[in-house]
């Protein structure tokens, strides 16, 4: 079994606000690595039981099933996952730093066809991969938790109105 881990602070970020996107199934198109969409979802998403489905973009890892095994408010979403390579368990961990928050990923998981020098390359090829999909989904998670707060920073500013409204 191999184990990779990954981490990304994330400047003036509440760990209320990284878990609440991190659990937004909405929002992993735009940052989850190889994500394309969602076939089934599956129990209330992100309690313990709760299960998706999701396919991955072409050539990625194919379809990909998730359930939640363990879930902390505000530090800590742990999952079973499965796709045509690998079983394993996902840790997302969400804890506190001066003037921020850190977001730490951790996949724990074994090749399901391992084979003649499986673990050869499982240490040369997979193990590589694996983690630069989780450091690649890492900063594009931290670009997205940054654009939604600059976005609620912004004033917001009155619509102009059309040719047709009436002053009041």
């Amino acid at each position: 079994m191999g184990t990779v881990a990954a981490r990304q602070l994330l400047p003036r970020a509440s760990i209320d606000e990284a878990q609440g996107l991190w659990l937004d199934l909405d929002r992993w198109p735009a940052f989850v690595d190889g994500f394309a969409a969602i076939v089934r979802r599956e129990g209330d998403w992100p309690r313990p039981g709760a299960r998706i489905v999701w396919d991955s973009l072409r050539n990625g890892r194919g379809r990909v099933i998730e359930q939640v095994t363990e879930f902390e408010p505000g530090a800590m979403h742990l999952v079973r996952v499965e796709d045509p390579q690998l079983h394993g368990t996902q840790r997302a961990r969400f804890s506190r730093y001066d003037g921020g928050c850190e977001l730490s990923l951790e996949l724990d998981y074994a090749l399901k066809r391992p084979g003649i020098g499986g673990r050869l390359t499982d240490i040369l090829f997979v193990r590589r991969a694996v983690g630069d999909a989780l450091r690649r989904t890492l900063r594009r998670f931290a670009v997205e938790l940054e654009a939604d707060r600059e976005l609620q920073a912004e004033p917001q500013r009155p619509r102009p109105r059309s040719r047709n409204e009436k002053e009041s």
